[in-house]
């Protein structure tokens, strides 16, 4: 991996210059993207049917497109019954941790004659997407829909591309009953997207779409936004590594690499105040990756986005990590919870040389659909709150009105809405 001094004018503009991570590098695709957008909006199965032949090289119909109980049934008995009980013991952590995200409406009432509050509402329907290609991804299965589940959404769709031979992947499948899908699509790209937001024959359109995806799928929820709610543009997968002298350099190359082997573009960051460890990581990266089944993409994404920083002291190494907002943080330095604290921007921290971000892809509970590219300085993980709805009451007797209706008159009159302020003043013209 590289190694680069980190300097103060290289600390700001990691993101741009060093990192290339802007998600203004993807205007590129966007046209493509629009056109599919369209196509699918305004011809509907025929399109989304035609997309999938083209670029999934299988052909679909109405009657296949959607998973049938069968194919569900086939697929758990596929899987490995080891595997089945840790994605049962997995769900187990996932739900209890979104089960403490969970809020109730509230009200507020006062003995003047108010009442005050927010009516929380599920979505009714929840879209779904779960990328396929490269690999099998059954923990975003998990991570998707168990906060919809615990939020309370009425139906949940979920759309996902199959191989050439019409079928999905069983682990996905399988993953997907256990975490409780209603239905199954097997379409994926921008022309899923374009599905659920817009509707289809075959596919229902749903009020927000989650989950990510490669570049096609993350523009083509941007564009979509409006029609749908959305959780965010997700790019791809980042891993930031804030380390000193006194962390394994073996542990931190694994940890390094168990994100750049997630795709090309993803991108692997040690950040260190020891030259000596950066070295020493360095070493161990160029040992494992001659290992590594998925070697050829691991090559390509340190390459591009692999990066070792040497600070000059923890501050100015907090400073950078808190610039590049990473998608997964781990911290293993002599202090790592007093790090943690002067931690503002990171999708996902995880404290200490024992807690390796696998361990938040699968296991503990957190969700795994993170903010990248940066946007961990204004986004959130998914959680519970993405998939319902907030709705203010108000209730004002005609005494609480009475008391302050000058006040709103006055008010509106001030901004001109002599409309606004005569509603108040015709509930107390007889007083006159």
């Amino acid at each position: 991996m590289k190694i680069v001094n980190l300097t103060e004018e290289g600390t700001r503009n990691l993101l741009e210059n060093m990192l290339k991570r802007s998600p203004s590098q993807y205007g590129d695709y966007e046209n493509k993207v629009k056109d599919i957008l369209q196509n699918v909006q305004t011809r509907g199965d025929e399109a989304v049917f035609e997309y999938t032949k083209a670029f999934d090289h299988v052909e679909l119909n109405e009657s296949s497109v959607r998973v049938t109980p069968e194919e569900i049934q086939e697929a758990c008995r596929l899987v490995d019954q080891k595997l089945l009980a840790v994605i049962r013991k997995a769900l187990i952590n996932i739900r209890s941790y979104h089960e403490k995200q969970k809020r109730n409406s509230w009200f507020d009432s006062s003995e003047k004659g108010t009442l005050l509050g927010q009516k929380i509402t599920p979505l009714a329907t929840a879209g779904v997407y779960v990328p396929g290609g490269k690999a099998a991804y059954p923990s975003s299965v998990l991570m998707n829909v168990v906060p919809a589940k615990v939020a309370g959404v009425k139906k949940i769709i979920m759309t996902t591309p199959c191989g050439k031979d019409g079928k999905v992947n069983p682990v996905v499948l399988a993953a997907a009953s256990e975490a409780g899908v209603d239905e199954i699509y097997k379409i994926g790209g921008a022309q899923a997207i374009a599905a659920m937001a817009y509707g289809t024959a075959s596919i229902p359109k749903v009020d927000k779409i989650v989950g990510p995806g490669n570049i096609y799928v993350a523009l083509a929820k941007k564009a979509v936004y409006g029609h749908v709610s959305i959780d965010s543009i997700a790019g791809p997968s980042e891993i930031l590594v804030l380390a000193d002298e006194t962390a394994n350099p073996r542990y931190v190359a694994a940890d390094l690499l168990s994100q750049a082997e997630h795709d090309e573009l993803a991108c692997a960051i040690l950040i260190t105040t020891s030259q000596t460890l950066a070295e020493k990581v360095s070493k161990e990266v160029e040992q494992f990756v001659q290992t590594l089944s998925r070697r050829e993409i691991i090559e390509k994404s340190l390459d591009q986005f692999g990066r070792i920083l040497v600070a000059d002291c923890v501050e100015q190494a907090v400073e950078a990590a808190n610039e590049i907002a990473s998608e997964h943080l781990e911290i293993v330095m002599k202090d790592p919870f007093e790090i943690m604290t002067k931690i503002r921007n990171a999708g996902a921290i995880f404290i200490g040389e024992y807690s390796s971000e696998p361990l938040g892809d699968y296991f503990a509970g957190p969700n795994h659909i993170l903010p990248t590219n940066g946007t961990a300085k204004f986004f959130s993980p998914l959680s519970v709150d993405d998939f319902v709805k907030k709705s203010s009451v108000i209730y004002y007797s005609r005494e609480a009105l009475e008391e302050i209706h000058q006040d709103i008159i006055h008010f509106a009159q001030a901004e001109g809405l002599t409309a606004h302020a005569n509603s108040i003043q015709v509930r107390f013209e007889e007083d006159k």
